[in-house]
This record gives structure tokens, C-alpha cells and sequence, in this order.
């Protein structure tokens, strides 16, 4: 069926696979494209006065004491208005990620900014997998998630609540899913965070792999449960295409039990080095492991 405004058939689904449509009532957010820009924080403006003099003036009082003669201006002189003066810009806002990754190091107690960096990660990608796979499987038809047009709110709650300002159909095959999530979003978003705050590169892959997964499970998990046996056919179907692209390929495995779906990822997101934190169901250690803080973990 053809996508509705509202979205309406993502609402059974659960909050997690929510998206709202619209703008966003209280006011703008940054969109996802300013929130995968790795361009610098401007610096702070210099917050000195304007005096027109040169950065080498000599601006110490002089110390002869011997008064020199007084000076007039000429007859004909009239002062002018003086140099120029421009008002300092305002501070530069934070970037979206930085944000983020400090609500999100705030909610868990994370002391390691990749650690933070790494769970707002996945939290993001759950997120947009879940919105894509649900529109797949709930529509056929998948909604132009151009980063351009969804709002994103950094310094809300998990899970993320994600607005749609424009509702685009688009068709829901594999290679479009792959498109608009993988090289729309987590593409430019992993770029920007390795950028910004250095998590490794494969702890951000399986992160994706991860949270597809996750996502499919779900959906697989609601659709048995709502008797749509063919619907749950569909999530694992799409899930095992998606798993299988190049940017994922190798992650971890998926494997099915019956009608429910497991997956063993082959990196670590680093939540157990979180206060209180232990290993993921579908971590790659069995156990919390014993290393150095610094460790690379990708």
C-alpha cells in the first residue's frame, strides 16, 4: 500500500520504530545533514574591543614627564567617524554530535568520550533501521529518508525521536533500503564521528550490523506474534540482503531459530566499560573482558 501522511501503520510497531511527520511543534531542529557535517567549530570570536589600531601598537602610556607642546588640529581639519567597527558574531553553536554524545556520556556515566560516541551510535542507527524496515515491511514502500529532511532532536531522550518533514515514496527493495540507510546515514555519520571523537571504524560497522539485527528481530518478533507469518518472512528475508552488503558483509552472522532471528556480532561496542555495564546479547565476548582502557576495540 502507498504511504500516508501520518505514517500510521509504523504506529503498532512500538515507539522504537516510530517516525513522526511534520515539522517539529516546538521550534526547529538541526537536521541529520548538519549532524553528519565534519566541518570544524568555528573558533570563538576574539572577544577584545576594536580600538583601529594595529595588533603591534605600543599601547603604554608614555613615560616622559616633560610635557611636550599642546597640538591643534588645522583649520580645516574635521574629525571623521573613526574606523569601521563590526559587532563580534555570536558563539558558534555546538555540533549536534558533540551534543549528543554528552547527553548520552551524562544518561549512562560513560568516562571515555568513545564509549559515549559508540552507544549514541547505535542507539541512531537502531533508530533509522527500524523506521526503514518497518515502512518495508508495513507498506512496501520505504519513505525518502534523505538526512536533508529528518529533524533530530541531540539533546532529547533515547530513544531518538526523529521527524520527517516531508513524506517522498520510494520503492522498498534491498538495494534502496541499503541507500538511503547505509550510504544516506551511516556512511556520513560514522565518517563524522571517527572525525569528532575516534571510535574504530570495525566497532562502528558492527554497530550498524548490530542494529539491523536488532531491528529485524523485533519486527520479525511483533509480526509472529500478530500472526503475519508472511511479514515475518519478509524482515528475515530483507534482513539477510542487508547483512550480506559489502559495508556489512562479515560483521557477524545472523542465523534463524524457527521463526526468530539471532545474530553474533564480531566487534564490541564498549558497553561494558560503562559504570554498572556488561556484556550485549550479541557481543562477541561471552564474558566482560579484561583490557587495557585504551584498547582498540574495532
Amino acid at each position: 500500500m502507498h504511504l500516508d501522511a501520518r505514517l500510521a501503520a509504523l504506529a503498532p510497531l512500538g515507539g522504537f520504530f516510530a517516525l513522526r511527520t511534520g515539522e517539529p511543534p516546538h521550534g526547529p531542529l538541526p537536521t541529520l545533514a548538519q549532524a553528519y557535517d565534519r566541518t570544524p567549530t568555528a573558533p570563538a570570536a576574539d572577544p577584545r574591543p576594536d580600538t583601529g589600531l594595529r595588533p603591534d601598537a605600543d599601547l603604554r602610556p608614555d613615560t616622559d614627564p616633560t610635557p611636550g607642546p599642546a597640538l591643534h588640529p588645522a583649520p580645516d581639519f574635521h574629525p571623521g567617524p573613526g574606523p569601521e567597527r563590526h559587532p563580534c558574531p555570536p558563539p558558534p553553536h555546538p555540533h549536534p554530535l558533540d551534543t549528543r554524545i554528552r547527553r548520552v556520556a551524562a544518561g549512562i556515566g560513560a568516562r571515555e568520550p568513545r564509549v559515549a560516541a559508540s552507544v549514541a551510535h547505535q542507539a541512531l542507527a537502531a533508530r533509522l533501521w527500524s523506521v526503514a524496515l518497518g515502512c518495508a515491511v508495513r507498506y512496501g514502500r520505504l519513505p525518502d529518508l534523505d538526512p536533508r529532511l529528518l529533524r533530530w532532536d541531540p539533546a532529547g531522550s533515547a530513544p531518538e525521536d526523529l521527524w520527517l518533514t516531508e513524506v517522498r515514496e520510494r520503492p522498498a527493495d534491498p538495494a534502496t533500503l541499503a541507500g538511503a540507510v547505509l550510504h544516506g546515514h551511516l556512511e556520513p555519520l560514522a565518517a563524522a564521528l571517527r572525525a569528532r571523537h575516534g571510535p574504530a571504524a570495525g566497532l562502528l560497522r558492527g554497530n550498524a550490523a548490530s542494529a539491523l539485527a536488532g531491528a529485524a528481530r523485533q519486527l520479525a518478533r511483533w509480526a509472529r506474534e500478530n500472526g503475519d507469518l508472511e511479514a515475518a518472512g519478509r524482515t528475515r528475508a530483507l534482513a539477510a540482503d542487508l547483512l550480506a552488503h559489502p559495508l556489512l558483509a562479515g560483521a557477524g552472522t545472523l542465523t534463524a531459530h524457527g521463526t526468530d532471528l539471532a545474530f553474533r556480532r564480531r566487534s564490541c561496542c564498549l558497553y561494558y566499560r560503562v559504570p554498572g555495564g556488561g556484556v550485549c546479547g550479541d557481543c562477541c565476548f561471552a564474558r566482560v573482558p579484561r583490557s587495557s582502557p585504551r584498547g582498540p576495540s574495532g
